[in-house]
């Protein structure tokens, strides 16, 4: 059967919940291989929910649909303060990047207090806003960025990732909305290290299966490269979603 689509590959899905330092219950979902440990795991960050992001934004829900199974990744989906999905609603109101740096902390007590391996930020969009912002406040082993707007990031936030030992992944669609190839490298000049990749085709949305599995496997090089190539068949059980 080919992969494709909401397509859920086995795993140990649970719904969690993240406490706040400032006093909210965040909800979410942790999906973990369904047999044996992670090998690392991606802490997910949405994009805007002012413009419809949360938690089940298909490049995210499709990562903890699929590479539990396919990489041997844990994946953490949570919708930060004040957002809505089908798991549920977070208590809060949305601060614009401001007041989420608790949902991130709270997102990385979990991987701590559960013992999760190697944490990886995954930001999309207003989520790669989060990661710059507030990633290097914890021990992660990198950021991948996937469509940065870099609208609430200053310069000296990019700057600071310069000389940092943790690897920064931007994924930036050649017709973005917000910010193309040739301007995020002029914005990531700063940080000499990071790695800068070019999606040919690529836009800010990512639509479409050849997107979304380009998206994964850039995901899956950067953290995981013994699962290379992902597998674009399943011969096993599926849950189709719905």
């Amino acid at each position: 059967m080919e992969i494709r689509g909401p397509m859920l590959l086995p795993a140990r899905r649970e719904d969690i919940e993240l406490a706040t330092l400032d006093g909210l219950t965040l909800v979410g979902e942790l999906a973990l291989p369904e047999d044996g440990d992670p090998v690392a795991t991606l802490v997910t960050l949405h994009p805007l929910p002012t413009a419809g992001g949360f938690m089940d934004s298909h490049i995210l829900r499709k990562a903890a649909g699929r590479l539990p199974a396919l990489a041997d990744l844990a994946v953490l989906r949570f919708n930060t303060r004040g957002t809505t999905s089908p798991r549920g609603t977070s208590e809060g109101t949305f601060d614009g990047g401001r007041a989420e740096a608790f949902d991130v902390a709270a997102a990385m007590d979990l991987v701590r207090e559960r013992g999760l391996p190697r944490p990886w930020l995954v930001g999309w969009s207003f989520g790669t806003e989060l990661a710059l912002k507030y990633g290097r406040d914890h021990p992660v082993e990198g950021a991948v960025l996937l469509s940065p707007p870099l609208h609430r990031t200053t310069d000296a936030e990019v700057a600071a990732w310069a000389g940092d030992p943790r690897r920064l992944v931007v994924l930036v669609p050649e017709f973005d909305d917000y910010l193309r190839p040739e301007a995020a490298a002029e914005r990531f000049a700063s940080v000499p290290d990071a790695v800068l990749i070019p999606v040919e085709g690529g836009k800010h949305l990512w639509v479409g299966e050849n997107q979304t599995r380009r998206v994964l496997t850039e995901i899956v090089a950067a953290i995981n490269t013994d699962a290379l190539p992902l597998a674009s068949e399943w011969d096993g059980s599926v849950v189709p979603e719905g």
